[in-house]
């Protein structure tokens, strides 16, 4: 509710400006559900190159515990004109909402069969990202998208989402025949993200793109660290970081906020100088920068704890 108020009060202001795709695309239909992307391209004068490399897309997927949410929320506006000022190209896109009008139970008995059904609803987001993808590579010289220089960043459900993608890419399954041969993510960015496994901790057959990290560590709707029941479980930014990323010495970006719950799902804006610093450093000049830092920082927008039993039983979706 605190931000839905806080949404309202920024477009009464005008604060949230409109931020208007230069085309929307079909790219599937799946499920009586016909899918887009928006494509968004850099300000006019705006650098698209950094030393001579062309900076990457920013792919955005957006959250919403896979039961609401929209790719062209205007809440996102201050980040996408942020992204397009800096010259990066923005495709902002659909998937299935895979929670929708299901019943779930995270209590001690109903745990285990609701874990399952959110690991199907990111597998759904996976196969429809990988096909937007596909999409973007039968169709870059038209888009004007290099398929294979394309960040991937999501929010919350988006970030889990996104973070499965990127493991998909390096350990292949079914969902990834559909991608343009050889096909790597060039970065990951995580806002409050986790991996949901029914594998256990998980495991790249090849090394991962460079990945970035923003979660809270009082986070009741994504997990910052791990819960597990057997090998069903969901792996958090943290866990990740201790458990994966670090102990075979992948390249990550962890910026961890004290105190804060799931609101560092919603923050780009404020954490634009860490997304910045990570794009033209690793991502773009391809240099091998870990950072694991604990931030306190005042602008950073608090909200009402938001919990699963928030998303799942008081929201009317």
């Amino acid at each position: 509710m605190r931000y839905k108020l806080i949404l309202l009060f920024l477009c009464l202001s005008g604060i949230l400006m409109a931020q208007e795709p230069a085309g929307t695309y079909v790219f599937a239909e799946r499920d009586g559900q016909e899918l887009n992307i928006d494509v968004y391209y850099p300000a006019a004068g705006a650098p698209t190159t950094l030393d001579g490399i062309e900076k990457p897309t920013i792919m955005y997927v957006f959250g919403g515990g896979f039961v609401t949410g929209r790719r062209d929320d205007p809440f996102m506006n201050p980040w996408f004109s942020k992204l397009l000022a800096d010259g990066y190209k923005i495709v902002s896109v659909d998937y299935r909402l895979g929670l929708k009008g299901e019943k779930l139970d995270f209590g001690l008995f109903g745990i285990k069969k609701s874990a399952q059904k959110v690991k199907r609803a990111v597998d759904m987001g996976v196969e429809d990202v990988f096909t937007a993808i596909r999409f973007i590579a039968d169709n870059s010289e038209t888009l004007g998208i290099d398929p294979g220089n394309i960040v991937i960043s999501g929010s919350s459900a988006g970030a889990m989402i996104s973070l499965s993608a990127e493991l998909e890419t390096c350990t292949p399954t079914e969902r990834t025949a559909i991608l343009p041969a050889g096909f790597r993510f060039k970065g990951v960015m995580s806002f409050a993200g986790a991996i949901m496994s029914d594998t256990g901790v998980p495991s790249y057959a090849t090394e991962p793109a460079p990945q970035l990290f923003f979660h809270g560590d009082k986070d009741e709707a994504v997990t910052y660290n791990k819960i597990a029941v057997g090998r069903l479980g969901a792996y958090g930014s943290s866990s990740l970081v201790k458990d994966v990323l670090a102990k075979h010495g992948y390249v990550y970006n962890i910026c961890r906020y004290p105190g804060h719950n799931h609101d560092v799902a919603g923050s780009m804006s404020e954490t634009w100088p860490e997304q910045k610093r990570f794009l033209e450093t690793n991502v773009i000049r391809g240099q091998r920068r870990i950072v694991d830092a604990s931030i306190t920082d005042p602008e950073m927008p608090v909200w009402n704890s938001i919990t699963l039993d928030y998303i799942y039983k008081n929201e009317k979706h």
